[in-house]
């Protein structure tokens, strides 16, 4: 069986590590693994710069800690990671965020400003950049929150059904729509597919069957 990766290469771009202060460690398990099974090529990348904070993930307390997203986001990529200033379109056919407090703290700051977000500056120009080269995009669990800053206003995209976060989301200009766990929503005009993951997901296996189809609907549209 032919899969639909073959020969095809995409950027992964991670936000530390950890649900609560960097990326959502299953989320980013999960879409390498369903990329290798397509048999697509895939490298992660992450901005250098300091995290917003640490969470300790046993107790949900804040640490008197600083540590670097990067250095955090290498543990996820096995050390096979560069700096997200180093990524380049021309080199990649798709692009793909996962979810995690890290998107919404360190890859932007949707958490804090919510309708007022802004992305990090290299993200927001390489995210840019893959839009405008009409290179699919791939945002998981909270990264769609960035769909207004990336895409020109009425672009669709989803988070599940938090009415709060979708309101946010709209006044960016994402038209919001309201998705289950295990789906997806394509628009296929901008070429991004979104999917809610642990927006909803209560279980891996739930999680795991969104991202799946995530992967395989961007390598279709790379």
């Amino acid at each position: 069986m032919s899969k639909v990766g073959a020969g095809k290469k995409v950027a992964v771009i991670l936000s530390g590590c950890g649900v609560y202060d960097g990326t959502e460690i299953h989320e980013s398990v999960l879409t390498l693994l369903a990329l290798d099974r397509q048999g697509a090529e895939y490298q992660c990348f992450a901005p250098d710069i300091p995290q917003h904070h640490v969470i300790n993930h046993c107790t949900g307390d804040e640490m008197d800690q600083e540590r670097n997203v990067l250095v955090e986001s290498a543990r996820i990529a096995r050390g096979e990671i560069k700096p997200v200033q180093s990524l380049h379109v021309e080199d990649y056919d798709a692009l793909i965020l996962p979810g995690g407090f890290g998107a919404a703290k360190n890859l932007s700051d949707f958490a804090f400003s919510g309708a007022d977000v802004r992305v990090q500056v290299d993200v927001l120009a390489i995210t840019k950049a893959f839009a405008d080269e009409g290179k699919p995009l791939g945002l998981l669990c909270i990264a769609p929150a960035l769909a207004g800053r990336i895409f020109s206003e009425g672009v669709l995209a989803t988070v599940g059904n938090d009415e709060a976060t979708a309101q946010a989301m709209e006044a960016t200009g994402v038209k919001h729509i309201n998705c289950a766990v295990d789906e997806i929503v394509v628009d296929e005009r901008h070429k991004l597919v979104t999917t809610p993951a642990y927006m909803l997901a209560n279980r891996i296996g739930e999680a795991a069957d969104g991202i799946e189809k995530l992967v395989e609907k961007v390598l279709l549209l790379a």
